[in-house]
């Protein structure tokens, strides 16, 4: 325990030096070890993590080095200033997070939350505003998200091989081997994964064009790691992952390859057409669309009791910052029968045999949110968080198509980054619809990465549009 201490204290040293040397270079050391929020102590009493005492430090050595001996300057130019795109809504965001602390009576929990989640990224948000300020900078903290793709995958992958660093005994068996890489669970492999591997590949068609035998490092690193990431999802089995990428690569290519759109689209209806008519696709489609497999059964069950507890008393407060489970504990069902033989008449051969009862038995714990992107928001931030999440959403989708037309009408190739990003966000929203793709100290990070680097491309462009008027 002592020489963890050591190596933490060492490590936190030597960041804040950097930190003080290079302050782009800590932000994308930061960036790159997203994953170290696994890495928990305590100072003081107080729980901390790496990740977010990299954030911390960062934002204090920008703050004191860069931010207070400028203020007056600052205070006298805010008129001059472009204020930052998303940030209205980001000031919304920390007071609604905070009120939702306190409908969960400020508890550590729930503090913990608001500090984790909203607090700390949105400072991430601010410092990638202020310290990388040309394309060529925004560039590096691609380098950084391609690096920590490029190293989770790369231990998930040696996880499916060896089986070696999986906790759990059914996911280490190697008849039903799921990799978890650095994380607790296989679907967080995808969560962090799928919307990156969007992201580069905007990146890679975003680089000059070349010939195979001159492809440069950097294009090979970006076609090895999305095929590396792509192999690790897979292995994890994280089915909402697969989904969300083949619903974004459609989009992707919808919006690329406009050319080629009528094409793309007739062979998407050939296909859709021929896995409806052949009837192993049918079935499997129909089990899934109509959520008969066991982890749809579970996710409506826990829709069901959600809404039973927004619906009762907390539609528009919900239910608090790290309160949900104490919330829907009264509406919990203990488990549920899953007719995992597809047994005709099964409801009724349940009540006549208690053998068949014990069998068809499926315990389910309560969850700590409810695995959909826009419940998760609203039994957290209450009916107003939930409101503004969506039109964050909308937002950045609006954004990122107004920069795509733009970009695509002055052939730029940077409309294929502004794509990347778009497409990274519909992975989040398809995935989220039966996942929780923010509310984990990486993810959120990450998806403040991801509205920074699309802002600041905007702000870019209202800045050039700016010098061309004058």
């Amino acid at each position: 325990m002592l020489s963890l201490t050591v190596l933490i204290s060492a490590f936190l040293i030597f960041f804040i030096l950097l930190s003080i040397k290079r302050l782009d270079y800590a932000i994308l050391l930061t960036i790159l070890a997203l994953p170290t929020y696994l890495i928990r102590f305590k100072v003081s009493g107080i729980p901390l993590t790496l990740l977010e005492t990299m954030i911390l430090a960062s934002f204090a050595v920008w703050f004191l080095k860069n931010f207070l001996p400028h203020l007056k300057k600052i205070i006298n130019n805010h008129r001059e200033r472009t204020p930052y795109p998303f940030s209205v809504e980001i000031i919304l965001l920390l007071v609604i997070a905070f009120i939702s602390a306190g409908v969960s009576g400020f508890s550590a929990g729930s503090l913990g939350i608001f500090k984790a989640y909203f607090f700390e990224p949105i400072l991430l948000f601010i410092l990638i505003f202020n310290v990388f300020k040309t394309r060529r900078d925004l560039l590096k903290i691609l380098g950084a998200l391609l690096t920590s793709a490029a190293l989770i995958s790369l231990f998930a992958i040696y996880q499916k091989i060896t089986g070696q660093f999986i906790s759990n005994p059914l996911w280490a068996n190697a008849a039903t081997r799921r990799v978890v890489s650095v994380f607790g669970y296989p679907n967080a492999v995808g969560l962090y994964l799928a919307p990156l591997i969007m992201i580069f590949l905007g990146y890679l068609l975003y680089l000059p064009k070349s010939n195979f035998i001159s492809v440069p490092f950097k294009k090979i690193s970006i076609i090895l790691t999305i095929i590396f990431s792509f192999l690790a999802i897979y292995f994890a089995h994280s089915r909402g992952a697969l989904i969300g990428l083949g619903v974004a690569i459609l989009f992707f290519i919808l919006l690329t390859a406009q050319k080629r759109r009528k094409i793309i689209l007739i062979s998407l209806g050939v296909i859709i057409l021929l896995s409806v008519s052949l009837p192993q696709s049918r079935n499997y489609l129909q089990s899934k669309l109509q959520f008969k497999d066991l982890s749809s059964e579970i996710r409506r069950q826990q829709w069901k009791e959600t809404l039973q507890m927004l619906m009762n008393g907390k539609i528009i407060s919900g239910a608090g910052l790290d309160n949900y489970q104490n919330a829907v504990k009264p509406y919990h069902q203990a488990g549920l029968f899953f007719n995992s033989d597809n047994l005709s008449n099964f409801d009724a051969q349940l009540r006549s045999s208690a053998t068949l009862r014990a069998k068809y038995w499926q315990p389910v714990e309560i969850y700590m949110y409810p695995h959909n992107i826009f419940l998760n928001f609203w039994s957290e931030l209450g009916l107003f968080g939930l409101l503004l999440f969506i039109w964050i959403i909308i937002k950045y989708l609006y954004i990122g198509l107004k920069l795509t037309i733009i970009y695509s009408r002055e052939n730029k190739p940077e409309r294929y980054l502004i794509v990347g990003l778009l497409s990274a966000m519909i992975v989040i929203i398809i995935h989220g619809l039966v996942d929780v793709p923010y509310f984990k100290n990486d993810l959120a990070a990450m998806f403040f990465v991801y509205v920074a680097l699309l802002g600041a491309f905007n702000l870019q462009e209202k800045n050039d549009d700016l010098k061309i008027a004058k």
